[in-house]
C-alpha cells in the first residue's frame, strides 16, 4: 500500500488579496523531516520537481483544517492553482466565506503554518551515515489535500517576509537531521505506532513506565503483532459492503461522473461527493490502488493496466451511460404504451395468457351444498420477447483526454432510440394488414367483423360513428358467450385528425338538449404522430378493464440495459445496449377502428 503522510510549509501573507479572499502557500520545502515505522526512525523529504509531482492533480483539491476529512465544515477553501519555485511547492489557495475566522487570522499572521497530504508512489532510498537515521526520499508522490495546521513538523514553517527571495533554494546543509528526541516525543511516537497497529493502553502504559527506548517498542510491537497471527484461528472472511469495496467506489465514481458530465441538476449521495470532478485517470489510480496494482507509470499506462486487470474501471461508464440512457428513454413519448398492459416474460418462450370463463352469475348454496366451481381457460393468442440491441465503443484516447462527451451523448442516443424502437414496434404491430392489425389465432385480423370490432363503412369521427363504435364495444361477449360491456376511455388518431377530434370532444354549454355533446368528459383523445393513415382512428378501453395491447420485458430487465467491457475490437471500453422485449395483442375486445372516409 502507497505510503501518506502530511509535510509542514509556509503561508506567504503578503500575498494575500482580501478582497479575492486569497494567499499564496508554500505547501513543501525539500525539508528533512523525521518519520517511524516499524524498522524505526527515518528521515523524508519530498522532492519537488516536474517530475516527481504532477501539479494538474492540485488545481482544485480542497484546503482543509488540520487534515480533517470528517465533515464539509473541515473545508476552508480549495487550491486554484498550484507552481514550482526553485525547490518549493507552492499553491494558490482560496478560502470560503465559511472560514472567516481562519482567514481573518491568516491576514494578520497569526495562523501561518500549512501542511501537504501525499501519497508517496515511489521512494529513493540513501545509505544512512554512521550514527544518523536512514534518509529517504520520495520521488514520485500524488499530492491530495492541502492544510492548514496549528504546528508542523518543518523548523522552517514560518510566514515569509518580504525581502525574502520567492525562488530561493533551501539548501540540504542549512537543515541539518533533527535532535535526538525527548522522554515526551519518544512517548509520542510509541502511541503512534501501536495505534497504528490497534494496541491499546494495556499495551503502551507499561512501555512508557518502564521508558523503553523505540527501538524495545518496536521490539514488542512485532512480538505482539507474531502472538495475534499465532492465536487467530485459520478461517476465510468476505468482507461485504465495505466502504472501500471498489464495487461501491466504481459506482459512486459512476454517479460522480454523472453529475459533473451530464447532469448538474442532479443531487450526489453523500457517498459519491468525494468523487467529484476527478478526472478518469484519477478514477483509474484509485481503483488500481484499492485492488493493490501499481499506479505509477504515463497516463497511457495506468488506464491500459485499469481496463486489463479490473473490471471496476469500466462499470463506472456504465452506471453513466445507463443513468443517461434512461433519462432519455423515460422522457421520450409513447402513446400506444399508455394504451397497452405490461408483463414480464421468465424467458423468451411465448407467452399465453389466461382468462376466467364467465359462468353467469353467482348460484345459490344450499345448506351442507357445494360450491358450483368456475374455470380459467387458457386463451388462444401469444407472442415471444426477443433481443435487440447496439454496440458502440469510448476509446482509450478519449479516456486519456478525459473526454467523455461523445460516449455520452452516445448513451442519451441509445435511450432515446430504445423508447423509438419501442413506439415504432407497437405501432407497426397496430397497423398490420393494412391498418387491420396482426392476424389472430382464429386467423382473422385483429379489426374483423367476426370480432365486431371494425366499422362497417368507413367515416371521420363524428356524434354517430363514435355512438356506433361505443355499441359495438358494449356488445362485445366474452369466452363464454356473454356480455362483458366494454366501455370506451380512449379516442386513438393520426395528427390530421387531432383538431376535429378536438372540437367533437369539448363541452358546450347547450341552450337545448338536441345540442348537448354526449361524449364531452367520457374519451380522452390521445394522437400518434406515427400513424400514417390520415383517415383511420381507434377506439380504446382502459387495458386495466380488458387486456388488449400487450408488451412485455425479460424478468430483470426492464427496458434496454447498458454493459461494457474493456474493449477487443475496440481499443477502450465497449458499450452495449441490451433490449429484450416483445409485444402482441392478446384479446380484440378491447379494440374498435374505423377507417375513415374512403374507409371500409
Amino acid at each position: 500500500m502507497p505510503e501518506t503522510a502530511f509535510v509542514r510549509g509556509l503561508v506567504r501573507p503578503q500575498t494575500a488579496n482580501a478582497e479575492a479572499r486569497t494567499v499564496d502557500l508554500v505547501a513543501s520545502t525539500e525539508s528533512w523531516v523525521e518519520r517511524i515505522d516499524l524498522k524505526g526512525r527515518y528521515l523524508e523529504r519530498l522532492e519537488i520537481t516536474a517530475g516527481a509531482v504532477d501539479l494538474s492533480r492540485l488545481q482544485g483539491m480542497p484546503l482543509l483544517d488540520s487534515h480533517r476529512q470528517d465533515g464539509l465544515e473541515r473545508v476552508l477553501g480549495v487550491v486554484r492553482a498550484a507552481r514550482i519555485e526553485g525547490r518549493q511547492l507552492v499553491v494558490t489557495a482560496e478560502f470560503s466565506a465559511r472560514a472567516e475566522a481562519v482567514w481573518q487570522d491568516v491576514l494578520a499572521g497569526i495562523i501561518s503554518n500549512v501542511s501537504v497530504g501525499y501519497r508517496v508512489d515511489k521512494w529513493a532510498d540513501a545509505p544512512a551515515p554512521v550514527g544518523s537515521e536512514r534518509r529517504r526520499t520520495a520521488t514520485r508522490w500524488t499530492p491530495l489535500e492541502v492544510s492548514i495546521v496549528p504546528i508542523g513538523a518543518d523548523p522552517k514553517a514560518k510566514a515569509r517576509g518580504k525581502d525574502m527571495p520567492e525562488t530561493a533554494a533551501i539548501p540540504e546543509t542549512t537543515n541539518p537531521p533533527p535532535a535526538f528526541p525527548t522522554r515526551k516525543e519518544i512517548n509520542i511516537q510509541i502511541r503512534a505506532m501501536a495505534r497504528t497497529m490497534g494496541l491499546g493502553a494495556e499495551f503502551t502504559d507499561p512501555l512508557i513506565d518502564d521508558e523503553a527506548s523505540l527501538e524495545d517498542a518496536q521490539a514488542a510491537v512485532i512480538a505482539q503483532i507474531g502472538e495475534r497471527r499465532a492465536a487467530a484461528p485459520a478461517a476465510r472472511v468476505t468482507v461485504i459492503g465495505s466502504q472501500e469495496d471498489p464495487n461501491l467506489v466504481a459506482g459512486r465514481m459512476g454517479e460522480a461522473l454523472y453529475a459533473t458530465r451530464a447532469n448538474p441538476r442532479h443531487e450526489l449521495s453523500e457517498a459519491a461527493r468525494p468523487y467529484a470532478h476527478l478526472s478518469t485517470l484519477d478514477m483509474a489510480r484509485q481503483l488500481l490502488t484499492l485492488r493493490g496494482h501499481d499506479t505509477t507509470g504515463s497516463a497511457h499506462d495506468v488506464i491500459t493496466r485499469a481496463l486489463q486487470t479490473t473490471g471496476d474501471y469500466t462499470t463506472i461508464f456504465a452506471d453513466t451511460a445507463n443513468r443517461v440512457m434512461r433519462e432519455r428513454y423515460q422522457a421520450a413519448p409513447n402513446v400506444l404504451k399508455s394504451l397497452a398492459r405490461q408483463k414480464t416474460a421468465k424467458d423468451f418462450r411465448a407467452m399465453t395468457s389466461v382468462q376466467f370463463a364467465e359462468t353467469g352469475a353467482l348460484e345459490k348454496v344450499n345448506e351442507h351444498g357445494e360450491y358450483k366451481r368456475g374455470s380459467f381457460v387458457e386463451a388462444k393468442e401469444s407472442f415471444a420477447i426477443d433481443t435487440y440491441g447496439k454496440i458502440w465503443g469510448l476509446s482509450r484516447k478519449a479516456l486519456i483526454n478525459d473526454d467523455l462527451g461523445a460516449f455520452i451523448d452516445m448513451a442519451g442516443k441509445a435511450g432515446a432510440t430504445a423508447a423509438e424502437f419501442e413506439a415504432d414496434f407497437l405501432v407497426d404491430l397496430l397497423t398490420a394488414g393494412a391498418g387491420l392489425g396482426p392476424l389472430m389465432d382464429d386467423t382473422n385480423r385483429l379489426f374483423h367483423a367476426a370480432h365486431g370490432n371494425v366499422a362497417a363503412s368507413g367515416a371521420a369521427p363524428s356524434e354517430t360513428t363514435l355512438s356506433a363504435a361505443r355499441l359495438a364495444m358494449r356488445r362485445q361477449t366474452g369466452i363464454n358467450g356473454r356480455a362483458i360491456s366494454v366501455t370506451p376511455k380512449y379516442i386513438l388518431a393520426p395528427p390530421d385528425l387531432e383538431t376535429a377530434t378536438e372540437k367533437l370532444l369539448s363541452t358546450v354549454q347547450a341552450a337545448q338538449t338536441s345540442n348537448v355533446n354526449p361524449f364531452a368528459g367520457k374519451l380522452e383523445l390521445l394522437v400518434e404522430a406515427r400513424l400514417t393513415d390520415p383517415t383511420r382512428w381507434y377506439i380504446v378501453a382502459d387495458p386495466a378493464q380488458v387486456a388488449g395491447l400487450t408488451y412485455a420485458y425479460l424478468a430483470g430487465s426492464e427496458g434496454p440495459q447498458i454493459e461494457t467491457r474493456a474493449g477487443f475490437e475496440v481499443d477502450g471500453v465497449e458499450t452495449k445496449v441490451r433490449l429484450d422485449y416483445g409485444a402482441g395483442f392478446e384479446d380484440w375486445r378491447a379494440w374498435y377502428t374505423n377507417g375513415g372516409a374512403g374507409g371500409e
